[in-house]
C-alpha cells in the first residue's frame, strides 16, 4: 500500500502554482470577454447565450477527462499530468488568438476553444491535489488552489486597469490593452503548469491498483460507463451540494455578465454604446475586481483553519452571506471608490467557493474515484450556468428591463438562497471536516 508522504508548505504551494495560469485565463473570461462582446456590439440579452461555451464544454469535457484520468497511468508521464498539460497548451493558443477576433461570432468560437482547454486542465488538477495529499493536508491543498485562484484572477482584473495606461489606443475594433492582457495569459497558462509538473511527482499506483487498471483498461466507452455508475452511487452530500450550486453559480454568471455595465450606469451614466465612457467602467471594474481577489488570496488559508475548527458547511454558509450582501449593495453605489468596500464580501465568498465545498466531497468518496467525482462536481457547477445562459436573456429582457443593476440585485438574492441551502447539507459527523 502506498502511503502519502506529508509535504512541506512550500511543496504544496509549488504543486498549486499551475492554478495561477489557469485562473488568470478564467479571470479574463470573467472580466474581459464580456466587454469584448460589448465592443463588438452585442446586445445585453445576447450576452448570456454567448457565454454558453464555458458551462457546456465543462459539462461535456470535465467528467470525461476525469474518468479517463482515473484509468490512466504512465511510468514517465503519470496519471493526471498529461491531461492538464495538453489543456494548458490549448488555453495558450486560444488566448493568443482571442484579441484578433474580427467579429462577434469569431470571439464566441475562440471562447469555445479556450474553455475546452481550461476544462481539460482543471479537473485532473483538482484530482491531482486529492491524489497527492493526505486527509490532514487536503484543506491546505484545496485552499492553496483558492489562493492561486484569487491571485491569478487578481492579475487578470488589475490588467484591465493598468494596461490601458501603458497600451493606449485601438488595434482594429478592440483597445490595444486587450491584446497585452491576453498575450500575458497565453504565456502564464503553459509556464505555470510546467512549473507545477516539474516540482511535484505523482504517487504511483500500488500493484493492486495497477492490476485493477489492467483489468478495466481505458476505452472509448469507459468514461461514460464510469460517469453513469458514479452518478448512481453519488453520496447524498453531493446531491445536497447541487442545490447550493444551482443558486450560487446562476448568481455568479449574472454578476460577471453585468458588473461593468452596472458600474457604467451607476457612476458615469453611460452604456456600451458610448465606447470611451464604457471603457472607463471596464477599467474600474478591473481595479475593484483585483482588490476583491486580494481579499480572496489573503483569506484563503485562514478559511482552511476555520473549516477544521467549525466545519466546512458552516464556513461556506457564512461566506455566501458575505457575498450576498456584497452583490445586493453593488448596484446602489454611485461613488466609484465605495466599490472597494462593497467587493470585500465577494472576495470572501469566492475564496470559499474555490476550496471549501471540495472538503465536504473528498471526505465521502474513495481516492480511486477522485477524478470522475471531481468531474461530476464540475457538472454541478456548469448545469446552473447553462440554465442561466439559456434563460437569463429572457428574464433580463422581460422582467429586469435589460438593466444590469437589477441583474446584480437578482444575483444577490440567489446567493442568499444558496447560503440557506447550505444549511440543508447533512455531513458525516465521523469526519474531521464536518
Amino acid at each position: 500500500m502506498n502511503l502519502k508522504v506529508k509535504l512541506s508548505f512550500w511543496q504544496i504551494i509549488n504543486m498549486n502554482v499551475g492554478f495561477f495560469g489557469i485562473q488568470y485565463s478564467f479571470g479574463l473570461q470573467q472580466s474581459a470577454v464580456n466587454p469584448i462582446y460589448d465592443f463588438l456590439h452585442a446586445s445585453p440579452d445576447e450576452i448570456p447565450i454567448l457565454n454558453l461555451a464555458g458551462p457546456l464544454t465543462g459539462l461535456i469535457i470535465q467528467p470525461i477527462i476525469g474518468a479517463m484520468s482515473d484509468k490512466t497511468w504512465h511510468p514517465r508521464w503519470g496519471r493526471r499530468k498529461p491531461y492538464f498539460f495538453i489543456g494548458a497548451l490549448v488555453c495558450s493558443l486560444a488566448l493568443f488568438l482571442f484579441p484578433f477576433s474580427s467579429s462577434l461570432w469569431m470571439a464566441a468560437g475562440l471562447l469555445w476553444i479556450l474553455d475546452v482547454g481550461n476544462n481539460t486542465a482543471m479537473e485532473p488538477y483538482r484530482a491531482f491535489i486529492a491524489d497527492t495529499l493526505n486527509e490532514e493536508q487536503q484543506p491546505t491543498g484545496f485552499q492553496a488552489q483558492s489562493f492561486f485562484t484569487g491571485f491569478g484572477q487578481f492579475l487578470a482584473y488589475i490588467s484591465l486597469f493598468l494596461f490601458p495606461i501603458v497600451f493606449v489606443g485601438y488595434t482594429g475594433s478592440l483597445p490595444t490593452w486587450i491584446y497585452a492582457s491576453f498575450f500575458l495569459g497565453a504565456v502564464l497558462s503553459i509556464t505555470s503548469i510546467w512549473w507545477s509538473m516539474s516540482k511535484t511527482q505523482e504517487i504511483p499506483p500500488t500493484h493492486e491498483e495497477l492490476a485493477a487498471l489492467k483489468a478495466e483498461p481505458l476505452n472509448v466507452f469507459s468514461p461514460f460507463i464510469d460517469i453513469y455508475k458514479a452518478v448512481l452511487e453519488m453520496p447524498k452530500v453531493m446531491w445536497q451540494l447541487f442545490l447550493v450550486y444551482l443558486f450560487q453559480w446562476y448568481a455568479m454568471m449574472c454578476y460577471w455578465q453585468n458588473n461593468s455595465k452596472s458600474i457604467a450606469l451607476s457612476v458615469w451614466n453611460v452604456t456600451p454604446s458610448n465606447p470611451q465612457g464604457y471603457e472607463k467602467a471596464v477599467e474600474w471594474n478591473g481595479l475593484i475586481g483585483a482588490f476583491g481577489f486580494i481579499v480572496t488570496f489573503s483569506i484563503a488559508f485562514y478559511l482552511a483553519k476555520l473549516a477544521k475548527k467549525h466545519g466546512a458547511k458552516m464556513i461556506h454558509f457564512v461566506c455566501l452571506l458575505f457575498g450576498a450582501v456584497s452583490l445586493l449593495c453593488f448596484p446602489l453605489v454611485q461613488n466609484q471608490y465605495l466599490f472597494f468596500a462593497v467587493v470585500i464580501g465577494y472576495g470572501i465568498a469566492w475564496a470559499s467557493m474555490m476550496g471549501i465545498p471540495y472538503l465536504m466531497v473528498v471526505a465521502v468518496i474513495s481516492k480511486e474515484r477522485y477524478g470522475v467525482y471531481m468531474g461530476i462536481i464540475n457538472m454541478m457547477i456548469v448545469i446552473p450556468m447553462i440554465i442561466q445562459n439559456v434563460s437569463f436573456g429572457y428574464v433580463l429582457r422581460n422582467f429586469l428591463d435589460n438593466d444590469p443593476r437589477q441583474a446584480i440585485t437578482f444575483a444577490g438574492v440567489l446567493l442568499v438562497l444558496a447560503a440557506l441551502s447550505t444549511l440543508i447539507i447533512k455531513v458525516n459527523k465521523n469526519k474531521v471536516l464536518e
